[in-house]
């Protein structure tokens, strides 16, 4: 998914669904991590797109709260 595509997305959600979407990310990005370690991930570039799809959704709850 395209990046405009993604923020136009979160921009719609409330602050509960973007906690959530956050924590699948983090649980995504952990298990990321956890492939890299053992040799097993073959989709390199899916750990940048999680890593910045992370700071989009913190930068979503916090433009909400402010």
């Amino acid at each position: 998914m395209k990046s405009t595509d993604y923020l136009k997305s979160l921009s719609g959600k409330d602050d509960g669904a973007l906690r959530e979407e956050l924590e699948s990310l983090r649980k995504e990005q952990f298990n990321l991590r956890m492939q890299a370690a053992t040799g097993q991930l073959t989709q390199h570039h899916r750990a940048r797109e999680v890593r910045r799809n992370i700071a989009r959704v913190k930068t979503m709850m916090r433009a909400a709260k402010g």
